[in-house]
C-alpha cells in the first residue's frame, strides 16, 4: 500500500466516484488510478466500491472504512509536511479559508492585505458560500480555516473559536416612513413592512424567524439573498425594507440609505473561526488568526490545544471578553 494509492483513493470518492473527474483533479490518467485502485482492492484482499460495468456504482461498507482512515492518514502526511516547513523556517504554503459572502466583503480584505504583506509567498484560497456548502468544503477536506455565523451542528470534527459578536440593522431609503418613526423600532413594525434578509438556514432554526415568532408575528419577507449588496440594491429599489448584518453598511451607503438600529430585536450572534483537531498549525495560520481575531494569543491557542472537546474550548473561551463589529463610523466596539 502507498501514499498515492490512498491519494487516488480518496481523489475517487470526492470527485463522486467519477474516474476520470479523479484523474483530471490529480492530474494523471485514469488508466493509472484505475490500474492503482485494483492493486489495492487486491492487497487489501477487500472490494472497495461496487461496480456496474466499468464504472463505479458504490462504496462499499468496507470501502467507507478505508477510506475514512485514508482521510486520517492523509491528513497526518500533511501535518508532517506542515511542521516540517515550520521548524525549517520555511515561509510558504497554502492558506484555504471556507467563509460567508458577508465575511469574505466586508471583514476580511483588510485582514487578506495584512496577511499578504506579511507572507507574500503563502498562497491564498477563499471559497464562499452557505454554512452548508462551507461543510461540504470541511468534510472533503478541502480547506484549513471555516469562518461563519451559527450552525455549529455542521462542525462536529473542528475545534470552533468565537470572534466577534455582531448585530442586525435595518436598513430603508432615506425617504422611508421609518426614518420619521415616532419612538423605537419594534418587530411588530416591522412586521407590518415587506422585508428582505439572508438567505434562511436549510438545517436549523433561523433565530430571524424566531425572534418574530416568539411575539406571535409573521414576517411578510419578500425576497432573500445571500449576498448583503444584493439586498441593498433591492431596498434602494424600494421592493422592501433591509435586515442585514451591522458590518454590510458601508459609508458611502449613507448617501442613500439609513441603517436604523435593531440591537435587541434580534439575537445577538457570534462568528467564528473553526479547525480540524488533528491540525498542526503553521506559523503563518496562527498570525492570519491572530490579525482575524486578535483575542486568540498563541498562549490561548497553546491551551486550546490541550484540551479534548469542544465544551473545554468553550469553557477557556468564556473567559475571553469579545468585540463587536458594526457598520460606518462604529466597526469594532465592545460591550459596556
Amino acid at each position: 500500500m502507498t501514499l498515492q494509492q490512498l491519494r487516488y483513493l480518496l481523489g475517487i470518492a470526492d470527485a463522486g466516484l467519477n474516474i476520470t473527474a479523479a484523474a483530471e483533479r490529480l492530474h494523471t490518467s485514469q488508466p493509472g488510478i484505475s490500474k492503482q485502485l485494483k492493486l489495492l482492492e487486491q492487497e487489501l484482499g477487500v472490494q472497495l466500491f461496487t461496480r456496474k460495468g466499468k464504472s463505479l456504482a458504490a462504496i462499499t461498507p468496507a470501502g467507507r472504512d478505508v477510506i475514512g482512515r485514508a482521510r486520517k492518514i492523509m491528513r497526518e502526511v500533511e501535518n508532517i509536511k506542515s511542521l516540517a516547513s515550520d521548524l525549517s523556517g520555511e515561509q510558504e504554503g497554502t492558506l484555504a479559508i471556507a467563509t460567508t459572502h458577508t465575511q469574505a466583503r466586508y471583514v476580511l480584505p483588510e485582514i487578506v492585505r495584512a496577511f499578504r504583506d506579511r507572507y507574500p509567498k503563502v498562497s491564498l484560497e477563499l471559497h464562499q458560500g452557505t454554512s452548508e456548502q462551507i461543510a461540504e468544503l470541511v468534510a472533503a477536506n478541502r480547506v484549513d480555516f471555516a469562518i461563519a455565523t451559527g450552525s455549529q451542528n455542521l462542525f462536529p470534527g473542528l475545534v470552533l473559536l468565537p470572534c466577534y459578536h455582531w448585530d442586525r440593522i435595518v436598513l430603508v431609503p432615506r425617504d422611508h416612513p421609518l426614518t420619521r418613526l415616532d419612538g423605537e423600532l419594534t418587530l411588530a413594525t416591522l412586521a407590518r413592512h415587506p422585508l428582505i434578509t439572508y438567505v434562511f438556514s436549510a438545517t436549523g432554526e433561523s433565530s430571524f424567524k424566531k425572534a418574530f415568532a416568539e411575539q406571535g408575528l409573521e414576517p411578510d419577507v419578500v425576497f432573500t439573498a445571500r449576498d448583503a449588496d444584493i439586498i441593498k440594491t433591492y431596498v434602494r429599489m424600494g421592493m422592501g425594507v433591509g435586515v442585514v448584518a451591522s458590518m454590510a453598511y458601508e459609508c458611502q451607503d449613507e448617501r442613500d440609505l439609513v441603517a436604523l438600529d435593531a440591537i435587541g430585536l434580534f439575537p445577538r450572534v457570534t462568528t467564528w473561526l473553526g479547525y480540524r483537531r488533528d491540525a498542526v498549525l503553521r506559523r503563518y495560520m496562527i498570525d492570519f488568526m491572530r490579525l482575524f481575531a486578535p483575542h486568540l494569543t498563541p498562549e490561548l491557542l497553546r491551551d486550546i490545544g490541550e484540551t479534548d472537546n469542544q465544551a473545554q474550548v468553550d469553557e477557556l473561551m468564556r473567559q475571553v471578553k469579545l468585540p463587536i463589529r458594526g457598520g460606518c463610523g462604529s466597526e469594532i466596539a465592545y460591550a459596556a
